[in-house]
């Protein structure tokens, strides 16, 4: 017997516009029309950002000029206190499936660990998103980046690529990085394909998701649709077009100390944070932004980083502009958030610059239909090769660095930690929630924690749609998460806890409590409505609370298929 969520009575029906026009892009779609009454269900847009900082946007009090993002939240909700997993690749089996990233079987990255929770591919346990709405009469679509399956190979297997898990419509990258400009594994529907002279990728998202949206109208109309457009920027390698980087040329010569107490205080301001909240000291491994040495370069990296948010929020406008045309717009339930905290490694950026620019490299350009098999390309499309090492200036094709720890460090404001971690830095998302139809309080911030996990609940909730028992006869985990419709009404939602493990770091919040390890230390304890920043560590002084979780969290973990880091591959013996 499946299990139903019955359709919310406050479900309203859209409206319809003009017809769709044609956009350059992916193949045309050919799904037509269900024939379906489902007028009432709304249209559901999940966006997401790729290791960016919970303080980058501007309505999160980040100076990127983001005014799309920041229409979205002035006329919608933000929630303060929503998470995610830390980590890429998880985060996206978590999101997509409703369930803990073990259960969906990417306990860590894409590499088979040997055991059910460690196969770095979604397993047959789990649906996603698209294949729960599908048979509650939805279109759907998908344009960004997959990161959940191993098999990224063209000519290797695609269980797991997006037209086999539901999507009706596909254009992206299979693979978790690579260069804006060629990246490996793009795709379109199950066909990898070349990009074109002027190819950037974050634009090529936005371009094929308003697509989707123009040849849904003009296909489909009666339908509600599910569409998915998980972004590649801000990640490595930092590359921006010269246009959005010229924007922030010296917004960043005062530095990173200068920027996170900027943040901070805005922060304040809004009340996305708490005066009483104190901002964790700079990361030890950072210099005061006085004593840095190369202050143009690491101006620059920040530079070129803001221009790829920048870039991102154009698209958004994009496809808001299409969802009004088309007379989407109102009955458009809108998420957006971002998968882990920023990022502080350090790829590309340490070292001597390679190739060696003393020793000039002859690189035959690559031919005209030849795949990108590379994450980091060893040259461009037209024979210039990538350069990587300390002082190489981010921004065009031929670079391949990050943008670094002391910025990564600003991103996070106030938080400690980052991406891998599940400290508050490494875990915080901003989450964005915009349905003109429903959603009456405007410009409000909802407190209410929340996780990657009540997304699929949400889902299913408002579009009436039922989460199986079974599909395609295999037994399917019970959803983990809580709708957030009732937080849309400023209505408490009710869980027993949340939970974290990546790379052994490892967290249960419940209530105001949560108890959190950085692999591979001990128990640390904090009351998060006095400080969130987790600068009073209360183990000692509540012992028997320490305990509780403790118990909890392994409670969790033994039943999630949690195995201690680092996992070691399980070898069998035939």
């Amino acid at each position: 017997m499946n299990a139903r969520i019955n359709r919310r009575e406050f479900i309203k029906a859209a409206g319809l516009g003009a017809a769709a026009m044609a956009v350059p892009g992916c193949l045309d779609a050919t799904r037509k029309s269900s024939g379906r009454d489902v007028g009432k269900q709304p249209n559901i847009i999940l966006i997401m950002a790729d290791d960016m900082g919970y303080s980058d946007i501007g309505c999160y009090g980040g100076e990127i000029h983001t005014p799309n993002l920041d229409g979205l939240a002035a006329k919608g909700l933000r929630f303060t206190q929503f998470y995610n997993t830390a980590r890429c690749c998880p985060t996206r089996a978590s999101l997509m499936t409703g369930l803990y990233q073990h259960q969906a079987g990417v306990g860590h990255m894409m590499s088979d660990k040997g055991y059910d929770a460690y196969r770095g591919d979604l397993n047959n346990r789990c649906v996603t998103i698209a294949e729960v709405l599908k048979p509650a009469g939805y279109s759907t679509y998908m344009s960004g980046k997959w990161h959940v399956t191993k098999s990224v190979k063209p000519d290797g297997p695609k269980h797991n690529w997006p037209r086999q898990r539901g999507f009706d419509r596909f254009f992206g990258t299979i693979h978790g990085a690579g260069s804006f400009y060629d990246p490996n594994s793009l795709t379109c529907d199950n066909t990898q394909i070349v990009p074109d002279n002027d190819f950037y990728y974050t634009n090529a998202i936005s371009d094929n998701a308003v697509k989707f949206i123009a040849e849904h109208k003009s296909r489909s109309a009666d339908a509600p649709f599910f569409m998915y457009v998980p972004y590649t920027a801000p990640h490595w390698p930092m590359h921006a077009l010269p246009k959005d980087i010229a924007k922030y040329k010296g917004r960043y010569d005062g530095g990173w100390d200068a920027l996170r107490a900027e943040r901070h205080r805005r922060m304040i301001k809004m009340r996305i944070v708490r005066k009483e909240w104190k901002i964790t000291p700079r990361d030890q491994a950072a210099p005061a932004w006085a004593e840095a040495k190369d202050k143009e370069w690491f101006a620059r990296r920040m530079e070129v980083y803001a221009a790829m948010v920048d870039c991102l929020d154009q698209g958004v406008g994009r496809i808001v502009a299409e969802l009004k045309r088309t007379g989407n717009f109102k009955n458009t339930l809108i998420f957006f958030l971002a998968d882990n905290g920023g990022c502080a490694e350090e790829y590309g950026s340490r070292g001597k610059i390679k190739p060696d620019p003393s020793k000039p490299v002859v690189l035959k350009p690559m031919g005209a239909g030849e795949l990108q098999t590379r994450m980091q390309p060893t040259h461009t499309r037209d024979g210039r090769p990538v350069r990587t090492g300390y002082g190489v200036m981010p921004g065009p094709a031929d670079t391949y660095i990050a943008y670094g720890k002391p910025w990564a460090n600003a991103s996070n404001t106030p938080f400690r930690l980052y991406k891998h971690w599940v400290h508050e830095g490494g875990i915080s998302t901003p989450l964005i929630a915009h349905w003109p139809a429903q959603i009456k309080s405007q410009g409000k911030l909802r407190h209410q924690p929340g996780h990657l996990i009540d997304i699929m609940a949400t889902c299913v909730d408002v579009a009436g749609a039922e989460y199986p028992a079974e599909h395609k006869d295999n037994r399917i985990t019970p959803m983990e998460g809580k709708s957030l419709a009732p937080a849309f009404g400023n209505k408490s939602i009710e869980r027993e806890a949340i939970y974290w493990e990546h790379e052994g770091n490892r967290a249960v919040r419940r209530g105001k409590w949560k108890l959190v390890s950085r692999h591979p230390g001990g128990w640390e304890l904090y009351d998060l409505e006095a400080d969130r920043t987790e600068l009073n560590n209360l183990a000692q002084k509540h012992p028997e609370k320490l305990a509780e979780l403790k118990a909890m969290y392994e409670s969790w973990a033994k039943r999630c298929g949690v195995r201690p880091w680092p996992v070691k591959k399980l070898v069998t013996l035939g």
